[in-house]
Parts: C-alpha cells; sequence; structure tokens
C-alpha cells in the first residue's frame, strides 16, 4: 500500500492508504520523496475547483523523488533515476497542441487536480511528464523544480535583459521566484508586497522592497529610473488593486507580464495602455525548455532556493500546512515528505 493524503471536500484533508496504481504502457511509477504544498492546493482545499476533482483526490504537484517501476515500451527510464514531474498531460489532438502550444491544451489534464497528484508514497505517471535531477541535488530542492519552472517561463516571456528595471508586485513563493530568476538574468529587481514577513525576507535576499499601500510605487520607479517608468512589471499578487496599478508602472513601450490568476474581472488602465505603447502579455505553467532552465539554476546553485525552504511536515499534518499558509504565517515554501 502507498501512504497518500486526499482532499475530500469542504475544506477537508484525509490521511490512509490507497493502493497504488501499476504502471501501464508509457507510465512510470515513482517513489516521491518530497511534495510541495501552492497556491493552488489552497484554491482546492477551499472547495474553489470541486468542478475538476473527483472526490476523494490525491492532490499536490510539486514533486521529487525516484522512479520505482516503469511500464512497457518506456525505455530512456529506469527504477532508481531521479526525477520531477512536469505535470501536463496534454491532448496533442487540439488547435493548441498542433500549434505547437501543448502547454496551453485547450484539454489540458493537470496532474494533481484532474487526475491524482503527488502527495502519496508511490505515484503513476505518464513518462512524458519526466526530468531528470541531478545526482547531487537534494530532492527538497527537486520539490522546488516545478515553482522555479514557472519563473523561468515568466521571466523569458518576459523577454528580461540585463540592465533593465523589473518590479514584481506580489512576493509569495512564486513571486519570489520570478525576482529572482529576473535578477539573474540581470535586472535590477523592486519588490511591491504588503505582507511584512514577505518584505523582510525579500530584503534579507537583498531586494529593494517595498509595501505599496505605505509608499507612492510609481514615484519611487520614477525616481528610479530617471523618470521612464520599468522595462518589464510583473502581476504575481492576484489583487485588484495591483492590477488596476500595473500599467501605471510600466514605461513607454514597456511590457506587463500577468502571472497571477485573476479569477473575475478587474479594472485595468488601457487608455495608459494605448497611450505607452504597453505590451501585455498572460504566461500560464511551463514547457519542457523551462523545466530544464530551472535544473540547471538549481544544479548551479546559482539562487538561494535552500532559503526558500520554511519546513517540511509529514503527509498526516497537511491540514497543517493549508492553516498556516491561510493565516500569512511566516513561510514561504511548505514541503510534504511523502516517503514511507
Amino acid at each position: 500500500m502507498s501512504n497518500a493524503a486526499f482532499y475530500t471536500g469542504k475544506r477537508t484533508v484525509t490521511h490512509g492508504p490507497v493502493l497504488p496504481r501499476e504502471p501501464g504502457p508509457g507510465e512510470v511509477q515513482i517513489a516521491v520523496s518530497h511534495c510541495g504544498v501552492c497556491g493552488t492546493d489552497l484554491h482546492i482545499f477551499h472547495g474553489n475547483m470541486d468542478h475538476r476533482v473527483r472526490l476523494p483526490q490525491v492532490i499536490g504537484h510539486e514533486s521529487a523523488g525516484t522512479i520505482h517501476a516503469v511500464g512497457s515500451g518506456v525505455e530512456s527510464w529506469k527504477p532508481g533515476d531521479r526525477v520531477t514531474v512536469r505535470p501536463l498531460n496534454p491532448c496533442g489532438e487540439c488547435p493548441a497542441c498542433k500549434a505547437g502550444h501543448s502547454h496551453v491544451c485547450m484539454k489540458l489534464q493537470f496532474l494533481g487536480i484532474d487526475t491524482p497528484g503527488a502527495m502519496q508514497s508511490l505515484w503513476t505517471v505518464p513518462a512524458h511528464t519526466l526530468h531528470r535531477l541531478p545526482d547531487g541535488l537534494r530532492f527538497e530542492v527537486g520539490a522546488l523544480i516545478e515553482p522555479l519552472a514557472v519563473a523561468c517561463h515568466d521571466v523569458r516571456l518576459g523577454g528580461v535583459a540585463s540592465g533593465e528595471f523589473a518590479v514584481v508586485q506580489g512576493c509569495g513563493p512564486i513571486g519570489m521566484l520570478v525576482a529572482l530568476v529576473a535578477r539573474h538574468a540581470g535586472a535590477r529587481v523592486l519588490i511591491a508586497e504588503v505582507n511584512a514577513y514577505r518584505l523582510a525576507f525579500a530584503r534579507d535576499l537583498g531586494f529593494e522592497a517595498a509595501n505599496p499601500m505605505e509608499t507612492d510605487l510609481a514615484e519611487l520607479i520614477a525616481e528610479a529610473t530617471g523618470g521612464a517608468g520599468a522595462d518589464v512589471v510583473f502581476e504575481v499578487s492576484g489583487s485588484a488593486a495591483a492590477a488596476a496599478a500595473m500599467t501605471g508602472l510600466a514605461r513607454v513601450r514597456g511590457r506587463i507580464v500577468v502571472v497571477a490568476i485573476h479569477a473575475k474581472p478587474v479594472e485595468v488602465d488601457l487608455f495608459r495602455l494605448f497611450w505607452r505603447e504597453i505590451e501585455m502579455i498572460g504566461t500560464r505553467v511551463y514547457e519542457p525548455e523551462d523545466f530544464e532552465k530551472a535544473i540547471a539554476l538549481a544544479e548551479a546553485g546559482a539562487l538561494p532556493l535552500e532559503r526558500m525552504l520554511s519546513r517540511e511536515l509529514p503527509l498526516d499534518r497537511l491540514a497543517d500546512a493549508f492553516h498556516e499558509m491561510e493565516g500569512g504565517g511566516e513561510a514561504m515554501k511548505i514541503l510534504m515528505r511523502c516517503g514511507q
């Protein structure tokens, strides 16, 4: 039997045994070491994704572990290989897939939401979702590769270049990783955040950081850029106030990268977008090259990823992790220990 954490609906989770699913053709079974808890998992816990999950559902998708078994037809992987999972299973047939954009497949299955996830000791997934982890990389850091790949995707699509001025609105785990990747690309990064713990965390890592409720961000950025404005603004907060403010921060022909999920329509200053010829792009998940970039950064020790790991808990304490995240506790990334 495998140990697993289940979302059971109505803000409840349980822990218990589950019969592992043997890998079929083109599949592998992973002995999961660690799985990160992310904002999407919290949305599931709140019931906001009940239309997609099948109760009781094993959740989680930020994983690292070793291959336990392989199904027929799998030739590139063997038991013992160290891996992380790019948890996307596209249809391969829709217009997006045929255009080469399978990561935003119109019928995309996201592992850990639409299908069982990684918060179990044995997890069976399609072999095409795997990426190899270096031997020297701790599994705890390996569980950060998935969110780091999100940040690599955001910074790549945002076209961040050395010497540019970047603003990151929202400094949760994804915002912090976006800031780290943008700084590694050579940008000067200003973080806008209202949470005191996250502000202190950002400053401790050497970032300029300001609370937009206490500081005029547009004025601060104008002073820092000689009146020009930011080259690129990443909206990672998900707040209506940040969305309303973002076009006022960008320079003429600057870029805005919308990373956060805004589930409801929000006010955006389209006149400013028009007046300054600002480019705005939405970014969603990642592509294979973003995973490889994330793994390369982690292997090289280019980013202080260990600092992102706040604490780890056993699977039977998943509810504690959610309650801490709800309370805005002093944590950046909480990991669940999944191994038996």
